[in-house]
C-alpha cells in the first residue's frame, strides 16, 4: 500500500472474533486513516462476513477480496489491477497449488471438480473467494439477498468478463484455522443446493431406477410362477427390496429438505448480518441491502471519526 500509485482503503471485518482482534482493528484504524473497521454483533460467518465487507466498501473503482490469514499474496493485487484496466469485471485467483494436508487437498478438488459438473453456472475450477471485482459487480452482490450465501458461485452466476490468475497459496501464516469440517460441508451444501439442480433431479432418476427393478422383478416372479411353475421364496430377497426403497426414500426426503430449509430461512427476511460498530475516517453512504435502516435513516450502531 505505501508503494503503490492505486488509492487504497482497507475495510475489515471482525466476524464476532473471541481474542484480541477487535482491539487490534481499533488500534490499526484510529493511526491509519486508510482502514476502516466493520465489527459484527456475532460470529455470523465467512461468506457473510465477507458480504458486510462487500457491503462496507466504498471503492469507486474496485474491491479486493482477501482473507485476513495471508495465505493469499495482497502483492497479486498489481496483477489483478492490471487485468482490471484490460476491461474484466472479475478477476480471480486460480490456486494451482495448496500447501495442505493430503486429504484437504483431495476434498477441496473433488468438490471443485462435481459442483462444476452439477452446476448450471461456468464454475472455475481450484478457485475461492480471493479475487478482485468491478464496482457494478459488486453492487450486483449487494443486492442479491440469499440467505445461505456462496459467493463464488454468485459471482460466477453474474457473468461479465471474468479471467482467471494461477498462484501457489501459502500456507497458514499463524494459528489454526476456524473452518471446522461442519463448516466447509455446510459451504459444500450451500453451493450445490444454491447453483445446482441435480440433487433435486436425482430423486426423479433415482424413482425410475427404483420402479425399473420393480418391474424387472415382477417379470422374472411371473416367470417363475407361470413358465416354470415355482413360487419364488426368499425372505432375504424381500428384506432387502424393503431396506432399498427405505433407504432411497429417505434419501429424496432428504435432498427435499435441504431445499425447503433454505426457503424456510429466505422467508423469515431477516438481515443476513448486525453490525455492532464501523469506525471510519469519512462521511459515507448508510450501509444499506443487508440490514434495515434506523429512523432517522442511518444503519444501526454506526461512529464515525
Amino acid at each position: 500500500m505505501d508503494t503503490s500509485p492505486l488509492a487504497i482503503e482497507v475495510v475489515l471485518i471482525d466476524d464476532g472474533s473471541r481474542d484480541n482482534t477487535a482491539v487490534l482493528m481499533q488500534q490499526l484504524a484510529l493511526t491509519d486513516s486508510r482502514y476502516h473497521c466493520v465489527f459484527l454483533s456475532r460470529n455470523y460467518g465467512h461468506q457473510i462476513a465477507l458480504s458486510a465487507g462487500i457491503a462496507a466498501a466504498c471503492a469507486s473503482e474496485a474491491l479486493f477480496i482477501i482473507d485476513g490469514d495471508l495465505q493469499d499474496p495482497p502483492e497479486l493485487l498489481t496483477e489483478f489491477f492490471e487485468k482490471f484496466q484490460e476491461g474484466y469485471d472479475v478477476v480471480y485467483a486460480v490456486r494451482k497449488k495448496r500447501k495442505e494436508n493430503w486429504f484437504k487437498r483431495i476434498a477441496y478438488a473433488s468438490f471443485y471438480r462435481l459442483i462444476r459438473s452439477i452446476s448450471y453456472v461456468n464454475m472455475p475450477l481450484d478457485t475461492g473467494d480471493f479475487s478482485l471485482i468491478s464496482r457494478r459487480v459488486a453492487d450486483v452482490l449487494k443486492e442479491m439477498p440469499e440467505e445461505s450465501r456462496f459467493i463464488r458461485g454468485m459471482r460466477s452466476w453474474i457473468g461479465f468478463r471474468q479471467i482467471g490468475i494461477e498462484y501457489e497459496r501459502d500456507a497458514r501464516l499463524a494459528g489454526e484455522s476456524k473452518y471446522s469440517f461442519d463448516m466447509l460441508k455446510r459451504l459444500a451444501y450451500n453451493g450445490i443446493f444454491n447453483f445446482s439442480e441435480f440433487p433435486i433431479k436425482i430423486i426423479t432418476r433415482l424413482g425410475m431406477l427404483t420402479i425399473g427393478v420393480a418391474v424387472i422383478y415382477l417379470i422374472q416372479t411371473l416367470i417363475k410362477r407361470f413358465v416354470y411353475h415355482d413360487v419364488p421364496q426368499g425372505f432375504t430377497a424381500l428384506l432387502f427390496v424393503i431396506v432399498l426403497f427405505s433407504g432411497v426414500q429417505l434419501i429424496a426426503l432428504g435432498l427435499i429438505g435441504e431445499y425447503v430449509l433454505r426457503i424456510f430461512f429466505q422467508s423469515k427476511g431477516r438481515p443476513l448480518y448486525v453490525v455492532r460498530d464501523i469506525i471510519r475516517h469519512q462521511k459515507r453512504q448508510p450501509l444499506t441491502g443487508l440490514y434495515p435502516p434506523g429512523p432517522s435513516g442511518t444503519t444501526p450502531a454506526q461512529s464515525s471519526l
